[in-house]
């Protein structure tokens, strides 16, 4: 089972002050990036992994999908999801996505936000999600970046010059990485960009696209705290397509 750390009460209450959970899609700067990676979501059946407040299942239904299916561990997130939502065509579970098994067939679209690096065993969930799809459907999901979590103790280095570098080491070695984020002992899994879209292509998907995250000019313009995020990717966009 995955750690169910949103559903501390110092975490959530740190978590639902940020940005992107104030301000929505609005409060992410990937979003724009992320969101064109999509293919037209009319009519499609989606599928919400780590839904969150369920910002995108709402989207998606604004933009034309059918129905949307909203899964997350956390009681506090679903709760939130369900009271900000009316649209009876939106399906909030709380399940665990680790050991979550999906009816074969039963969607047209498959998107998660941040969430898979929470995942022990990703190879088995692309297998899963793949299994969950029609043939032709598209996969698309934001992970924090390998490059971003691999160090044992991340965070930035400034020189003597002001210069900020942010360490990678222990990358090779793949596992378990705690770290101190709103919470202590915060569990994550790190792999490598090669783990992740391989097990992709082990379970039968195509790569569509992969991005790894950096600001716009006009985004840093807006936020100067963005600025940082040029030193070093911090989220791995990827789509891929399960083939007919």
């Amino acid at each position: 089972m995955a750690q169910n750390i949103y559903d501390d009460p110092n975490f959530f209450s740190g978590y639902s002050q940020l940005p992107r959970q104030v301000h929505g899609l609005a409060g992410a700067p990937e979003w724009p990036a992320l969101c064109a990676m999509f293919p037209d979501v009319t009519d499609r059946r989606a599928l919400d992994l780590g839904c969150g407040f369920g910002w995108v299942s709402r989207w998606l239904r604004e933009h034309g999908a059918r129905s949307v299916l909203g899964v997350d561990l956390s009681r506090n997130m679903i709760l939130r999801a369900r009271e900000t939502t009316t649209d009876p065509a939106i399906d909030y579970r709380i399940a665990d996505i680790e050991t979550i098994e999906l009816p074969v067939g039963a969607f047209d679209f498959a998107f998660s936000s941040l969430t898979f690096h929470y995942i022990r065993d990703f190879a088995r969930l692309a297998r899963m999600v793949y299994r969950a799809l029609m043939p032709g459907s598209h996969f698309v999901f934001s992970i924090e970046h390998p490059i971003f979590m691999a160090a044992a103790d991340p965070h930035w280095i400034v020189d003597e010059d002001g210069r900020k570098t942010w360490p990678v080491n222990r990358y090779a070695l793949e596992g378990e990485r705690r770290t101190n984020w709103l919470a202590a002992g915060v569990v994550k899994h790190h792999r490598t960009i090669a783990t992740t879209l391989n097990a992709l292509i082990g379970a039968g998907f195509a790569i569509e696209a992969v991005s790894e995250f950096a600001p716009t000019s006009e985004q840093i313009r807006e936020n100067l705290g963005l600025q940082e995020e040029l030193e070093r990717p911090m989220m791995l966009l990827v789509s891929v397509r399960r083939q007919a």
